[in-house]
């Protein structure tokens, strides 16, 4: 998984009210590297003033200049060029420069028409050798573009950019061009023809129809590939979209072709001048460098910052040139599915599934939600040898509603769901799904003494619900362990995991679990929906390990992760698994009740194996198998 840093430091570059040129934004910028020296250019946006061609007041973008030995303190700045040809009358934004022999190519984009419309919107170039003179300002793409730059080397002689093509003509489309010599980058008889058959360029970024894609900073050289990074925007028509930096190695010799790519944003839009400012939550990277094993990624933070993030170089390039599945395979059991429903017992005749698991007394002990035809819930019990194979299955439900929170108050769904196990001495604590079928599912706890449950006489406690009225929460359960003299409690609110000590397990009248949001979804990865904790933690001599369910906004799947958790403080996360560990591929996993869904409530290590226990499409129980140390190993710190 990538780990990148946004810079103390942040924003490194910010609006000048002392300019008026880039009195209200300064964002977008791109650095180049000349010796020792850093130049940097970046959009700088000015204050409102009557604009003579547009007939109106408006603010106006033009190209500012910095240099920078440390990549975050900037002197010198001043405007390095404006609009003076009708091409770019009305603006030049979003400069990418890039040194060739011993010339700065500055791509931007400029405008020649206001209000901005697509044929008015297309890529220019400006030369330079000292950034003191321009020597040539040319108009590149005769059609609509934007984000173009040079590789900063020739390709197997020729040179070769990168560029976003129909940006404001959507599906916008990331692509090469090649050209034998420099004039052909501005001859509109090139581009005429280049364009006739764009298809044969397109570098297939795009994932889905419904995202948007621009080319972020000029591409860096490494071993394995040039190193992209680019603009993603998730949902781009929908005013639910997201704004996120991913980042590809292409080929070193062919960059058309992908040799590995990031499934997920690097960054999203979650500091504060990231979600404020002239247009809110956009992080858009337009600039990169690498020094000294470091990759340096400056990026426009809600249209009027310039800021700064960094990760290991060696560290990115390996996340991206893994295979995108994670080295963690479950052995699922041959005996799958290892319970079913029973039409001869009513309470169990739909549905078996979303089984907790508890070993104790040489025995795997399996304590598994039943859903009878009109769907109460209640749980049953079962229990194994080996872990795979049943050697009893009670004929009765051994936990049924019993207090109104639990019984049914219409018709639809009710009862006691999803149970999870908890040893703490000699008790054994359950916490379950409450609920009526009518207001809000909530937590309950019950319990009930180890030698009881070993005898099979269900003298359970009174449940009690332990959250709050009106709040949906579930997936729950207590730690194993006291820390630190106290109780630590896992459950969901919203989508997101959350913890919450408490002195004891009693919890009074009007002492409810609260919001303490502790692991969150990722934007745009497989767990972006929702996530919830899977089995209670298991004790390993790497950290607890903590397996989790998390659902995609995309397809809806259940899949299953894993969190490592530090030995001696359990809310701090060591790791995290970056792709599912666990996803439904079996037919009884893909059919059910809910389709492609895996949902572990249990789980047990036996010898060197990790056993987890699932429902699978919220019908069966399933169980499958990995070696622990394996995946102990990807969760590596």
């Amino acid at each position: 998984m990538i780990f990148i840093k946004r810079s103390s430091k942040n924003p490194v570059l910010l609006p000048d009210r002392e300019h008026f040129w880039e009195a209200e934004a300064a964002f977008n910028g791109c650095p180049v590297k000349d010796g020792k020296t850093i130049h940097f250019l970046y959009r700088a946006v000015s204050s409102y003033h009557y604009h003579t061609e547009a007939g109106i007041q408006m603010q106006n973008s033009t190209i500012g200049y910095a240099v920078t030995r440390d990549g975050v303190t900037f002197k010198n700045r001043r405007q390095l060029f404006v609009g003076t040809e009708a091409w770019e009358k009305f603006g030049c934004e979003d400069p990418r420069v890039t040194k060739l022999d011993d010339t700065f190519y500055v791509f931007y984009t400029a405008l020649s028409a206001y209000p901005p419309r697509p044929e008015g919107i297309r890529v220019a170039v400006a030369l330079t050798k000292d950034f003191e003179t321009i020597t040539e300002r040319h108009l590149v793409t005769p059609f609509n573009a934007k984000a173009m730059a040079l590789f900063p080397e020739r390709i197997n002689g020729k040179f070769v950019a990168i560029l976003t093509v129909n940006t404001d003509l959507p599906p916008a489309k990331i692509a090469i061009a090649t050209f034998d010599h420099q004039e052909e980058i501005w001859s509109e008889v090139y581009w005429q023809k280049w364009y006739a058959s764009l298809d044969d360029h397109v570098v297939p970024i795009q994932r889905d129809i419904n995202d948007h894609i621009e080319v972020g900073a000029p591409p860096l050289k490494t071993k394995y590939g040039w190193l992209f990074f680019h603009s993603y925007i998730r949902n781009y028509f929908s005013s639910d979209r997201t704004f996120g930096i991913e980042a590809a190695v292409l080929d070193l010799n062919d960059p058309r072709r992908i040799v590995g790519r990031t499934n997920s944003p690097i960054l999203v839009p979650d500091d504060e001048y990231e979600l404020f400012g002239k247009i809110p939550n956009i992080v858009f990277p337009s600039g990169a460098l690498i020094d000294k094993g470091k990759v340096y990624l400056y990026y426009g933070a809600a249209d009027t910052t310039v800021c700064l993030a960094t990760c290991a170089v060696n560290d990115l390039l390996k996340d991206i040139l893994a295979p995108k599945r994670s080295s963690v395979v479950f052995l699922r059991s041959d005996a799958n599915p290892i319970l079913e429903p029973v039409p001869e017992h009513d309470w169990e005749s739909r549905a078996v599934f979303n089984p907790a698991t508890i070993y104790e007394g040489g025995k795997l002990h399996i304590l598994y939600r039943a859903m009878s035809l009109d769907n109460t819930s209640t749980f049953g019990y079962a229990s194994s040898s080996d872990g795979v194979h049943i050697d009893e299955r009670l004929p009765g439900a051994v936990y049924v509603p019993r207090e109104p929170f639990e019984m049914k108050s219409q018709s639809g769904n009710s009862g006691c769901e999803d149970p999870r196990i908890t040893r703490v001495g000699d008790i054994l604590y359950v916490c379950y799904t409450a609920f009526d079928g009518k207001n809000a599912p909530r937590v309950a706890l019950t319990s009930i003494t180890l030698e009881d449950f070993l005898a099979k006489k269900w003298n359970w406690a009174t449940p009690k619900l332990i959250s709050p009225p009106g709040l949906p929460d579930k997936d729950a359960c207590v730690f194993p362990e006291k820390v630190n003299g106290r109780y630590l409690v896992f459950h969901r609110m919203k989508d997101s995991i959350n913890i919450m000590f408490v002195p004891d397990l009693e919890f009074k009248e009007g002492t409810w679990l609260e919001e303490n949001e502790w692991v969150r979804p990722r934007q745009d990865a497989w767990d972006s929906r929702k996530i919830g904790i899977a089995s209670p933690p298991l004790k390993t001599k790497a950290g607890w390990l903590l397996l989790y369910h998390g659902v995609s906004d995309r397809d809806q799947r259940y899949r299953v992760g894993a969190l490592l958790l530090d030995l001696k403080n359990p809310t701090k996360v060591l790791s995290r698994t970056p792709y599912p560990i666990f996803e439904p591929e079996a037919s009884y996993e893909k059919d059910g009740e809910v389709p492609n869904v895996v949902f572990p409530c249990g789980a047990a290590i036996l010898g060197k194996q990790l056993f987890i226990y699932y429902g699978g499409g919220d019908r069966v129980v399933g169980v499958a198998t990995v070696e622990l140390a394996k995946l102990l190993r990807s969760l590596k710190p």
